[in-house]
């Protein structure tokens, strides 16, 4: 491939990179920190990005514009004065937000863009692309860039994602996205779903692995020399489940394979080791509840909730998470956690002879 030349970098000068790397520690990253971050934390994430030649920072709460709230998680600062903050600490990279249709709102929408921000990437489940042509189409009047984002993408074949990818782009998406939430695909998966769906369409492709398989910068190598040329990345993998592609690390693997980023890799790894690892309330690791995750199939953000329903009924967090998993519960069924909890509970006192 041809690289492409962004002129937009932090030095004023030109730079060519193969594939543009968006970062996503300010969004996917907040499920891991139960949705806590301060406007002073976004200014030095996002600086540290913008100064290492990250093109695109995504910022929201984890579940999106909206987000905050009883179901997904309450902020600890709203929203739009995060956004704001981002808008205000950048120089290069331009802002994004995740909009999710029935969290977040087309007002809402409005409102960051008259913050400044640019990109909007709008998520739904990977068979339902047909409710994202409202949000498209308005994204594209208010002048923002629209990324049509399919959750989930493992729970969908190459041939049916394919379909959906044309949705999006009909609508007038101007890439498309799939993400691997539950880190559930394996690199033969990623590259059969990446190749089908780039023969078909004819705007970019992206891929947002996580890392529950411990293979999301594999796959997204995988991914690159498919044909995506958008891939994600959150600073030491600060995300949902076991986390995402570490962005240092993602830098580091395409510099020693000969695929220029245009990111300094450096520069990331200093970040994560001095900015994004003092805040993170645990480190990012495939421990058994992250790795089952990927073997269930289960979406990412559902890791930290299972875990205090695990606590509170009195049930392995394991079996909570497998049944998950077999039930095919998808982002926004939050509220299932609860129900199987209170299920496996009541069958282990019947088990036991006793009243749950």
């Amino acid at each position: 491939m041809t690289a492409v030349i962004d002129t937009d970098s932090p030095t004023g000068t030109e730079v060519k990179r193969d594939f543009r790397l968006i970062d996503s520690t300010l969004r996917d990253g907040s499920h891991a920190i139960s949705h806590q971050y301060t406007e002073d934390q976004v200014v030095a994430v996002v600086k540290g990005l913008d100064a290492a030649g990250v093109q695109v920072i995504e910022v929201t709460h984890g579940d999106g514009l909206g987000g905050s709230s009883f179901n997904y998680g309450f902020s600890k600062v709203d929203e739009m004065k995060l956004v704001e903050a981002a808008v205000n600490a950048t120089t290069n990279a331009d802002i994004a937000v995740l909009l999710v249709p029935g969290i977040g709102t087309v007002d809402e929408l409005r409102r960051v863009r008259d913050l400044g921000v640019n990109v909007v990437r709008i998520a739904v489940h990977c068979t339902e692309a047909d409710i994202t042509e409202q949000h498209i189409k308005i994204a594209k009047e208010l002048g923002m860039e629209a990324i049509g984002f399919l959750m989930m993408s493992h729970m969908n074949t190459p041939q049916g994602l394919l379909q959906q990818a044309k949705l999006l782009e009909g609508y007038g998406a101007d890439t498309v996205y799939i993400a691997d939430s539950a880190g559930a695909m394996t690199t033969n998966e990623v590259r059969a779903r990446v190749a089908e769906i780039v023969g078909g369409i004819d705007v970019p492709l992206g891929v947002h692995a996580h890392q529950n398989l411990s293979l999301a910068v594999a796959n997204s190598i995988a991914a690159y020399e498919e044909g995506a040329r958008n891939l994600d990345g959150t600073s030491a993998g600060l995300g949902a489940g076991a986390g995402n592609c570490p962005t240092e690390i993602l830098a580091a693997v395409c510099e020693k394979n000969g695929i220029v980023s245009g990111v300094n890799p450096l520069m990331l790894m200093d970040l994560a080791e001095e900015v994004t690892r003092p805040l993170m309330p645990r480190q990012q690791v495939v421990d058994r509840a992250g790795l089952l995750l990927g073997y269930a199939g289960v979406y990412g953000s559902f890791l930290l909730h299972a875990e205090r329903a695990a606590e509170r009924y009195g049930v392995p967090q394991a079996e909570i998470l497998l049944e998950l998993g077999r039930r095919k519960v998808v982002g926004g069924q939050e509220d299932m956690i609860i129900d199987v909890a209170v299920e496996l509970a009541r069958k282990h006192a019947e088990a036991e002879g006793r009243t749950a």
